[in-house]
């Protein structure tokens, strides 16, 4: 499944991720940016509408959930990256991340380490 979010979906999502269930209200006010409840409102609708999102009915209002798991989310955007501006190569993408940062040599000792534990997968061409 891919999963598309916007920057906003992204920062409800989050919020869903951390929390859990939650109502409009309590999305609304962990938010970082201060939105109108009937936005917060609208976007998680629009999360619903696209299989993202689940809600329950509670009294007179709704209780939200990710019906999408983060690492599914994180996998799909990582995709998407990878094919739109690395032409499907986790390598130049790799190369890109770790020249494009200052990296510690504790981020360096753990980036072997994920390599080395990492199994090799032989490509089929």
């Amino acid at each position: 499944m891919d999963i598309a979010l916007t920057d906003r979906e992204a920062d409800v999502m989050h919020v869903l991720w951390d929390r859990g269930p939650s109502v409009v209200s309590e999305v609304r006010d962990k938010l970082s940016d201060p939105l109108a409840y009937t936005t917060v409102l609208t976007i998680l609708r629009t999360l619903e509408a696209k299989g993202y999102v689940r809600h329950i009915e509670e009294g007179r209002g709704h209780r939200y959930s990710a019906a999408v798991k983060q690492q599914a989310a994180r996998t799909s955007a990582l995709k998407h990256l990878t094919n739109k501006l690395f032409k499907g190569s986790t390598e130049l993408l790799f190369a890109h991340l770790v020249s494009d940062r200052n990296l510690t040599p504790e981020d360096i000792r753990r980036i072997r380490a994920l390599l080395r534990d990492k199994p090799v997968k032989e490509n089929k061409r």
